[in-house]
């Protein structure tokens, strides 16, 4: 296992690995559970080389109690990424090595993909992440690039950054990874009492039910019962649930049989917001 803090001595590594396979880059924030580690397991898997990068990026974060919040556990995550492959390539820079100057975001035109959901309820967020993103594609210059379909929608918006910046990498998106009651893997879980966590198994539960409904039921209605069950449960505050088309997340107007569609959700328990998504056909 190598650990880097610095982009020069990370360049100069991966220059002759460049000439000998592939190269993988699955980018975190650290804190890694299983739904990471399911990540860069597929990552050794189809690569010769593996770079995982450990980075809070701050201009991603809207709320400065959360980025506050977040946890940083560099020496637990090496110790996850060592029973993975002691290969692997642990990039952990600090903030003054990737802003080199001021700590803010570039500004990106993702085509209205980061309009809507998380980019209506966290201003700015997917600059945040565009930057980052961005920074990091271009210093380790991978041919494939890992990422969860928990956050689908910086999914979508990722492939869109590859195109409009024309980095030639292969941008995949890999399954969500739930705990035993269905509740996604996420570091924010670790925030819940356990009772709550137990509970927050309920969303996707709604979102498995909905996901029924959606197959004799209008988007309308399914979002109205949803939205329902939310209200009479107690100890979790919907902010929003969504339907819509996979590919260009714009709202569903009127069900397409050609078309792809998802339900994406986000929800509040003991202050800690959570998200999910389904696909629903």
């Amino acid at each position: 296992m190598l650990l880097i803090k610095s982009r020069k001595q990370l360049k100069d590594h991966l220059s002759p690995l460049k000439k000998n396979g592939s190269l993988g880059l699955v980018p975190t924030m650290g804190a890694l559970h299983i739904g990471h580690a399911s990540l860069v397991e597929r990552a050794v898997k189809e690569n010769s080389s593996v770079v995982v990068s450990i980075f809070v990026n701050p201009t991603q974060f809207n709320n400065p109690e959360d980025l506050d919040n977040y946890p940083q556990t560099l020496t637990a995550d090496i110790e996850i990424l060592e029973k993975i492959s002691d290969q692997i390539i642990v990039f952990a820079p600090n903030i003054q090595e990737m802003y080199t100057e001021k700590v803010v975001s570039d500004t990106y035109d993702f085509d209205g993909l980061d309009k809507v959901m998380e980019g209506a309820f966290r201003e700015g967020h997917f600059n945040g992440v565009g930057t980052i993103v961005e920074t990091l594609l271009n210093l380790v210059q991978p041919n494939k690039a890992y990422f969860g379909e928990k956050d689908y929608q910086q999914l979508q918006i990722i492939r869109k950054l590859a195109e409009i910046r024309n980095i030639p990498v292969e941008i995949i998106g890999c399954p969500i990874v739930r705990e035993a009651n269905g509740l996604a893997f996420s570091s924010r879980n670790e925030r819940l009492s356990k009772k709550i966590r137990n509970e927050a198994s309920f969303i996707y539960k709604t979102l498995i039910t909905a996901k029924k409904k959606f197959g004799t039921k209008s988007a309308t209605h399914v979002i109205e019962w949803a939205s329902q069950q939310f209200k009479e449960h107690p100890d979790l505050e919907l902010e929003y649930i969504q339907i819509a088309q996979a590919d260009t997340l714009e709202p569903i107007i009127n069900k397409h049989q050609d078309k792809k569609y998802r339900a994406f959700i986000a929800v509040y328990a003991e202050g800690v917001r959570l998200i999910d998504n389904i696909a629903l056909n």
